[in-house]
C-alpha cells in the first residue's frame, strides 16, 4: 500500500536490522571509520577529472565540450551501478559485495590511467563509476549495524567520509596531477583500492540478508518503490535537482578557474575543494538533527541555502580578489546546503522499508546521479552557449526547483466530510454502546 510522507522518522517503529539477528554484531568506532574511509576512496575516482578537464583534453586531444563528457560517463556509469548493483545488498551477504566491487574498481582505474585516446579514457571512466557503488553499500551496511537511535549519526558519519572524499578528491588531483600527470592520479587510487580491498575482506562482519527474491525481482522490486513510497518519489525528485545543481557549478568552475580571468593552475583549481571540505560538518549534524525527527525542517532550510549561494557565485565570474572571496563563500555554502539536503532525504527514505534499504537507497542514489550527470551534461552546452553567468543561471533553477520540493505535502483533506449535526439534535459524542456510529442518536438508557 502506498505511504505518505508522514511515514518517514516519525512513524511506528520498524525492525531495526535487514540481516538476521546472529549476522548484525555492531559498529565500532574503529569499524564505523574504515567505512567512512572506503566510501570515501570509492567514489573519489569519479570526480579526480572535474578539476583536470583542460589537462586531460590536451593530452588526449579533447576540446572542452568532449572533456566535459568524462565527468558525466562517470556520473551515468554510477547511476547504472546504482540500478544494477547496489539492489544485490538486499539479496547477498554484503561484505563479499562490498570487497568484489571495491576491488573491481581497482581493475578499472588502471584501465583509465593508461588509456592512450579518448574511446579508453571513457571507457575506462564508465566503468570506474559502475563498480564504485561499493560506496552506497557501504552506507546502508552501516545503517543495519547501528542501532535504531543512533542511525542518523551513522550515515552522517559514513556519509562525511563519502562527502570529504568527492571534495577531496579534487585537491589530491590537482595536486598528484602537478607532481606527476594526470595519469599519476588514477594509478595512485587503484593502488589504495586494491589495499582497500584487502582491509575490508579482514574487518567488516559479514552480514547476510533475509531477502529471497530472484535477481530480475529484486531489480522490479526496486522499481515498484518509487510507484509505492510518496517519501521516496519526493525525495528522489529533491536529491536529483540539489546534486544537478552542485555538479553545474563544480564542472563550469573547472573552465572558469583555468580560463583567461583566473589563469589557474590544476592544484590550485583542486585547493578549491577544501573549502567545501566543511560539507562533511553539515553531514554530522544533519545526521543527528535527524535522529531528533527533525528531517524535514534541516531539507527545507538546506534547499534554501542552496538557492541563496548562486549569489556570490555569479559575482566571482569577473575574477580579481574580491572575486576569489565570493568564489569560496559560494562554494562553502552551497557544500553545506547540499550535504544537509542529502543527509535528511536518505535518513528519511531509509526509515520507510527497513527491511529493504539497499533497494530504497538504490533507487533514491540512482535519481541522485542521474540529477548529477545532466547536471553536467547540461554544463558543457550551457557554458559554450553563456559561459560562467549561463551556468548560474542553470544551477539557481535546478536549487529553486529542489526548494519548492522540499516540504512536505499538507495532510490531505477529508474524502467525504461528515455532515452537519441537525438543528434539532444536539451533538452527541461518542459512547461507549456497541451500535453507536457518527449520526446516530445514543438510546436512552
Amino acid at each position: 500500500m502506498p505511504r505518505g510522507e508522514d511515514a518517514g522518522l516519525g512513524g511506528a517503529p520498524a525492525p531495526a536490522a535487514t540481516a538476521a539477528p546472529e549476522a548484525a554484531p555492531g559498529l565500532g568506532r574503529g569499524l564505523l571509520l574504515l567505512m567512512s574511509v572506503a566510501a570515501g576512496l570509492s567514489v573519489a575516482g569519479n570526480y579526480f577529472a572535474q578539476p583536470l578537464l583542460d589537462t586531460i583534453g590536451d593530452d588526449i586531444g579533447l576540446n572542452s565540450s568532449l572533456a566535459a563528457l568524462v565527468v558525466t560517463v562517470a556520473q551515468v556509469g554510477y547511476g547504472l551501478g546504482l540500478v544494477l548493483l547496489v539492489p544485490l545488498g538486499d539479496l547477498m551477504e554484503r561484505r563479499r559485495l562490498a570487497v568484489g566491487l571495491t576491488a573491481a574498481t581497482a581493475a578499472f582505474l588502471t584501465v583509465t590511467a593508461s588509456a592512450p585516446n579518448g574511446t579508453l579514457l571513457l571507457v575506462g571512466t564508465a566503468l570506474t563509476g559502475l563498480t564504485s557503488v561499493a560506496a552506497q553499500v557501504v552506507v546502508p551496511y552501516a545503517a543495519t549495524l547501528a542501532p535504531p537511535q543512533e542511525r542518523g549519526r551513522t550515515v552522517g558519519t559514513v556519509m562525511s567520509g563519502l562527502v570529504l572524499g568527492i571534495l577531496l578528491a579534487r585537491t589530491a588531483a590537482g595536486l598528484l596531477a602537478d607532481l606527476g600527470g594526470w595519469r599519476t592520479v588514477y594509478w595512485v587510487n587503484a593502488a589504495l583500492m586494491a589495499i582497500l580491498a584487502v582491509l575490508l575482506r579482514s574487518f567488516l562482519p559479514p552480514l547476510h540478508p533475509t531477502a529471497n527474491l530472484r535477481y530480475p525481482t529484486l531489480l522490479r522490486s526496486t522499481v515498484a518503490l518509487l510507484g509505492q513510497e510518496a517519501v521516496l518519489r519526493r525525495r528522489a525528485a529533491v536529491g536529483a535537482l540539489t546534486f544537478g545543481s552542485f555538479s553545474v557549478l563544480w564542472t563550469a568552475m573547472a573552465f572558469l578557474l583555468s580560463g583567461p580571468d583566473y589563469g589557474w593552475s590544476d592544484s590550485a583549481i583542486g585547493l578549491l575543494g577544501l573549502a567545501g571540505a566543511a560539507g562533511s560538518l553539515a553531514a554530522m549534524v544533519s545526521g543527528r538533527l535527524a535522529d531528533r525527527g527533525l528531517a524535514h525542517r534541516v531539507s527545507r532550510v538546506g534547499t534554501l541555502l542552496l538557492l541563496v549561494s548562486w549569489a556570490p557565485l555569479v559575482a566571482a565570474g569577473p575574477g580579481g580578489g574580491w572575486a576569489v572571496a565570493a568564489l569560496v563563500l559560494g562554494v562553502l555554502i552551497l557544500d553545506l546546503a547540499v550535504q544537509a539536503v542529502h543527509i535528511s532525504n536518505q535518513n528519511l527514505v531509509y526509515a520507510v522499508r527497513p527491511e529493504a534499504r539497499n533497494r530504497l537507497n538504490s533507487a533514491y542514489m540512482t535519481s541522485y546521479f542521474v540529477g548529477g550527470a545532466v547536471g553536467s551534461a547540461v554544463t558543457s552546452v550551457v557554458w559554450a552557449a553563456g559561459g560562467w553567468p549561463a551556468s548560474c543561471a542553470a544551477g539557481a533553477a535546478l536549487a529553486a526547483g529542489a526548494l519548492c520540493l522540499a516540504a512536505p505535502p499538507a495532510p490531505a483533506a477529508p474524502t467525504s466530510p461528515a455532515a452537519p449535526a441537525s438543528p434539532a439534535t444536539p451533538a452527541v459524542p461518542p459512547a461507549p454502546s456497541r451500535g453507536w456510529r457518527p449520526g446516530r442518536r445514543v438510546p436512552p438508557p
